[in-house]
């Protein structure tokens, strides 16, 4: 029996060790880079996001307002890279007769003083919408951008021909119709713009972004469940040094929060997804399943010194100059307007 027990925890010893060193980041070489920041909707107004579902409203719950700022303009997405952002993220949805227009929600109802869902509207219509007109902080009582922004909902073609040489969009497709894609595609083609040369990138569904694969094999694609699954399938296994086939060539999410539960964090995941041409996002601290970017400048202290991914931000232009100083050009009013919104974001969590 004493001697079961003694083979029994060399085992058990021998295969701590092995795990240890077939995990140990300190061992897997150092990752080339530096971190590479998404700005979600580029610069937007943040709101209060207990119990938001796909439809639900957010211009109704916005906090107070800080910046001037509404998200997927030309303003917001130009100030955001301007910033220092590598990728601005936007959302894409198509009128009635054929124009992309960067708008996020499905229907017209929550943001803009037009009704209905936004590809049962035609250009002309939704081009002379306020789409400040729903915005409120404090349930109605007042509307800070209500007259503001009419006529400033941009197409496709309008953002993307902006944008500088080093610009990059992140462009999320809302629908499962894999039309919108070529609808991207011929968007690009007519400004002149190659979203492969340019380093642009695509997610949502599966119907768009497989066809987005299609058109361009080359092109950093990636679907939110594949990307979620990807997570999962990873901590159940990646304790043997295996890289699942969930997570090859593909996109993993890291939360702040749950950082410790991936198995070689940092360079030695990022080793093996680099080795099979996958990216790795961390993201915000998931609560009630709810992922969600970062909403704190202090957040990016949690983040490894050697991560040389991307980290999704929510709070542009709060969090975007604490990682890249150099591109700062917010006024002293900007700043002291953005640390009183980060103080009544900290004193409510």
């Amino acid at each position: 029996m004493k001697r079961f027990i003694y083979w029994g925890g060399l085992l058990f010893a021998l295969a701590i060790l092995i795990l240890s060193v077939t995990n140990a980041s300190w061992l897997a070489p150092d990752p080339v880079g530096a971190p590479k920041i998404i700005t979600h909707r580029g610069i937007h107004q943040m709101y209060d996001k207990t119990g938001v579902e796909r439809d639900t409203c957010t211009a109704d719950r916005i906090d107070a307002p800080y910046h001037d700022y509404l998200e997927n303009t030309v303003p917001s997405v130009l100030r955001a890279q301007k910033l220092g952002a590598w990728m601005v993220e936007i959302d894409i949805a198509p009128t009635k007769d054929g124009e992309l227009m960067v708008f996020h929600d499905w229907t017209l109802d929550c943001r803009t003083n037009g009704t209905g869902p936004i590809r049962d509207a035609t250009f002309e219509e939704v081009s002379a919408l306020d789409i400040g007109h729903g915005y409120t902080a404090d349930g109605g009582e007042t509307f800070p951008f209500r007259g503001r922004f009419v006529g400033a909902m941009p197409t496709l073609k309008q953002v993307a021909a902006v944008l500088p040489v080093r610009g990059r969009l992140m462009i999320n497709f809302k629908s499962k119709d894999p039309a919108e894609a070529d609808m991207v595609a011929a968007a690009m083609e007519a400004i002149g713009r190659d979203p492969v040369e340019s380093g642009d990138g695509f997610y949502g569904n599966a119907g768009p972004i497989d066809r987005i694969r299609e058109l361009y094999p080359e092109i950093w694609s990636w679907k939110p469940d594949a990307a979620k699954t990807c997570s999962q399938d990873y901590i159940a296994y990646g304790w043997s040094g295996y890289l699942p086939e969930s997570c090859r060539g593909e996109t993993m999410l890291v939360p702040l929060n749950y950082q410790w539960a991936y198995w070689g964090w940092p360079n030695r995941l990022i080793a093996r997804m680099e080795e099979y041409g996958g990216n790795v996002i961390v993201i915000g601290p998931v609560a009630d399943n709810l992922p969600r970017g970062l909403t704190l400048p202090e957040q990016l202290t949690e983040i490894p010194d050697s991560f040389n991914g991307y980290v999704w931000v929510e709070d542009a232009i709060n969090i975007v100059p604490a990682l890249i100083q150099r591109f700062d050009d917010r006024t002293q009013e900007e700043i002291d307007a953005g640390e009183a919104a980060l103080d009544r974001r900290r004193a409510a969590q």
